[in-house]
């Protein structure tokens, strides 16, 4: 199955505050990713900057507001301004997350959870149907990280993905910091929901680093900050998986506090060196 033409090297979120960096010459990236609502206006630098991107670097558009997940319709007219970003840059993928956004005409500004029920699972699909259709391309799912469960779930999260992916043909974004993140909060083994997760069907990787607090019981809890490094364990994680099922197009999120660009470079080509040995391995 083909959900994605992206290269399967390493690839970084666009900062504008990098645009000089990247600029000045060739950089040892694979693709570069950017969120779609930041280029839904008609022109100005943030168009300038990523036209001149796009004649060099492969490119994935990641959405953040579909609110995939919502029990209320898709907002048209967001939809009608994704195709017209997704029809102007022409991505070699398309992505957005498994959660909810909004709700009547109120946009929550967070990405919240939602259960794992019969009925979620045919609205979700029904709405990538939509998406998929509107933009004439497949688009990946991402996996959330989450910080609750609900208890009316009838269907394990990777249950739910595999099913999604068998009614809407579409593929999906495995995020390996939002497993981890995840099952910590949840007291499982990220290792055991990886064994379980459609892997066939994933096209492109994130990895970011999270931080770390404690609930109101004390206990460890998780945030998936995107504010730091890659964790150890996360990079663990993701060398398992890779020598697993092989190279994967791999971003890099950065989003808070967000470093220099040779931090941000160096991470992606720590990535690079786990892919490129892998294919060397499987090539021995």
């Amino acid at each position: 199955m083909k959900f994605s033409d992206l290269p399967r090297r390493a690839g970084v979120g666009f900062k504008p505050e990098h645009f000089p960096a990247i600029n000045a010459e060739p950089q040892p990236i694979g693709f570069f990713e950017v969120h779609a609502e930041n280029y839904m206006g008609a022109g100005g630098p943030p168009h300038a900057q990523l036209g001149k991107l796009r004649q060099d670097y492969a490119l994935s558009i990641h959405g953040v507001g579909l609110s995939i997940g919502s029990v209320q319709p898709l907002d048209r007219e967001h939809l009608s301004r994704l195709k017209i970003v997704c029809d102007r840059y022409e991505p070699e993928s398309f992505s957005e997350h498994l959660a909810w956004s909004t709700h009547d005409r109120v946009f929550l500004n967070d990405l919240l959870p939602l259960p794992y029920t019969d009925q979620t699972l045919a609205s979700v699909a029904d709405h990538i149907d939509q998406v998929q259709e509107t933009l004439k391309r497949q688009m990946l799912l991402e996996n959330p990280a989450t910080y609750l469960l609900f208890a009316e779930s009838t269907l394990e999260e990777t249950e739910f993905l595999t099913e999604v992916v068998r009614r809407t043909g579409c593929g999906l974004l495995l995020d390996i910091n939002n497993v981890f993140v995840a099952s910590t909060n949840h007291h499982m083994h990220p290792g055991d929901y990886l064994a379980r997760f459609p892997v066939e069907a994933v096209s492109e990787i994130h990895l970011s680093g999270h931080s770390e607090t404690v609930d109101d019981a004390g206990a460890p809890l998780l945030i998936d900050s995107h504010d730091t490094p890659v964790k150890d364990p996360v990079w663990a994680l993701y060398a398992a998986l890779i020598a697993r099922i092989g190279p994967v197009a791999t971003l890099i999120e950065w989003d808070n506090d967000v470093p220099a660009w040779s931090v941000l470079s160096a991470e992606a080509q720590a990535a690079d060196e786990i892919l490129k040995n892998t294919n060397k391995r499987r090539a021995a």
